[in-house]
Parts: C-alpha cells; structure tokens; sequence
C-alpha cells in the first residue's frame, strides 16, 4: 500500500508492534477534490503522490520511461499533474521482456530489416496494467489524430498509449486487444513517445480546470472547424506595423465578425480541405466545386480532341 497524500506515520519505537503503528490519513483537498490511496504491484512514480479521485488518466507503454513526463511536467499541464488533476503512469515495456535479457521484440516473420516488439511482451504489459478508457498505438498508419479526437478523449476516463519502437508491433496483439491505431501526420519518427506525448496535451488541456480561462478551448483553432483568427497585442505599433483597428475599437460585434472573416480567409487559403468540411457542415456542398467535380469526372472530358491530318490530336 503507498500512501499518496497523507502525512508521513510516525517512526517506530520499541513499544509499538506493526499493527499498533498510527494510520496515515490522506488529507482532504479544499479545491481539487477528494484525494485516493490504492494498492499496487509496480511501486508508485514519485509523480503519482497526489491525486484527484477519478482524475483522468493517462497511462503510458514505453522502452524509455524516462522521457515522461517531459514537457508534460511543465507550464500548465505541469501544474495540473502536480494538483492531481490528471495522473501519469508510466509501464516499462522491458519489466515484461522474456528471458535472462529480458528480450522485448524479434525478427519480423517472413524477413527484412528491423526488429518487432512481440505480441506476448505487450500483451503481458496490458493485462496487469488498468486501462480506463481506450488503448490507442502510435503508428503512421493510424486514424489521423484531430481535434475532435482530443475531444473525445478528454471525456472518456482516461486513455492508454503504447509507443512503438523498431519496426512496429506484432500485428496480432493489436488485433486480440482492440488496440486503435493513431497518427500524427504523414511522417516517420524514431518511436512513439513525442507522438504520445502531443495526444496528451491536446486532450488534457481540455479537461476542466487545467486552463486558466475556459474560453481559450472555444476560440482558438479547429473549436469550430476553422483556424484561429490572427492575434495582436500591445505595442500598438511595431517596426511600423499597427494592429487592426477594428480590434482596438472596443466593438464587441465587430470584432467578432473580423476575427470570423479572419478565419475563414485564412481556413481557406491554407486549409482547403477544412474549409470544404465547414461549407457541408453549414449549408452543404459548394455548388461550384461540385458542378468542377463532375466536369473533371465526366467521360467527355477524357475524350481525346478531333484528329489532325498529321495523325496527333488537337487538345
């Protein structure tokens, strides 16, 4: 049993047997709820001291424990880990390698290059680890991770996250756990720790109380499926450059509808595929790019243009 909030029990004297020792009692939070002790196998991080009851949690397979919590532990959501308003808990994949080296991945079936982290290591490291909320794999071959997704998370109690090394992980434990597959974007990286990592902040710091003010969750990028709105703040004038005067008007209506326009032309330019996502939510399919659509998708546009004499065709 470790004691996670409560004050340390007085030394033992002589006098007192193991079952007469005083009890530490975890002392009550006044503002972040009430705090919970619980057994473990594994001995608690020293992260872990404090925590909310049913704090969301995030637990974490890796071969590099010790890149967490990292930036994690830092600004805001350092602040909130320490108050226990989310938990950490990192599993060392190697505590469940097999044999006297305690071995964690093979060669891949069928060969090629690499190793393969093997499906009863992960397996073994799954079962005797809690796991509220789904279990998610950093892969590249993923569901693209986006800000919905964060939402998503941010409700469930928690969420699992395994960080892949070498050449991935055995195909069938993924299947056999119901592991889903994420990714960042298309790109490859080294392991899944830095991925795993911006999962974590993208869905902690939608949790309540981690923000300092709720309402930056509600403007800021991707909130209504658009990009955020440029920002200004003082001087007024730098190297020349005023801010907008329509943000300094104190027109609560206008600046509203700056920041909205705004958005939109800069979701459009950069974003295409977000803007035609936000049209269709709205009002449905762009008429225009629809009739484009089924122009560049008709047969008479793949027909070739009337022959010429010296047997080419005219485009």
């Amino acid at each position: 049993m470790s004691d996670e909030t409560g004050p340390e029990a007085p030394p033992e004297t002589p006098s007192e047997t193991p079952s007469e020792m005083p009890r530490a009692t975890p002392a009550p939070s006044r503002s972040h709820g009430r705090l919970t002790i619980s057994a473990s196998r594994r001995p608690r991080d020293l992260m872990e001291e404090t925590r909310v009851k049913d704090a969301w949690r995030a637990t974490v397979l890796t071969l590099f424990p010790g890149m967490f919590p990292g930036p994690l532990g830092e600004s805001l959501l350092g602040r909130a880990l320490a108050e226990g308003i989310w938990a950490l808990e990192r599993v060392h994949l190697r505590d469940y390698g097999l044999g006297k080296h305690r071995a964690v991945d093979d060669t891949p079936a069928g060969g090629g290059p690499g190793m393969v982290l093997r499906a009863d290591v992960v397996a073994a490291a799954l079962d005797e680890t809690p796991r509220p909320g789904p279990v998610l794999m950093m892969s590249p071959r993923g569901k693209p991770f986006d800000q919905s997704m964060a939402r998503a998370l941010a409700e469930a109690p928690g969420a699992t996250f395994i960080c892949g090394r070498f050449e991935g992980v055995d195909q069938r434990v993924l299947d056999a756990r119901g592991i889903h597959e994420v990714s960042l974007g298309d790109f490859v990286m080294t392991g899944g720790e830095i991925a795993a990592m911006a999962l974590i902040d993208a869905t902690v710091r939608l949790i309540p109380r981690v923000l300092g003010n709720p309402e930056s969750v509600e403007t800021e990028s991707f909130s209504d499926g658009l990009l955020e709105a440029p920002q200004y703040t003082r001087p007024p004038v730098w190297e020349g450059r005023e801010i907008p005067e329509t943000l300094l008007s104190g027109n609560h209506a206008r600046i509203a509808e700056w920041r909205r326009q705004e958005a939109e032309r800069l979701t459009k330019e950069r974003r295409p595929d977000l803007w035609r996502a936000h049209r269709e939510r709205r009002s449905g399919p762009d008429p225009m790019e629809a009739q484009s659509a089924r122009s560049r998708n008709s047969p008479s546009s793949a027909r070739p243009g009337p022959e010429r004499k010296d047997g080419q065709h005219k485009d």
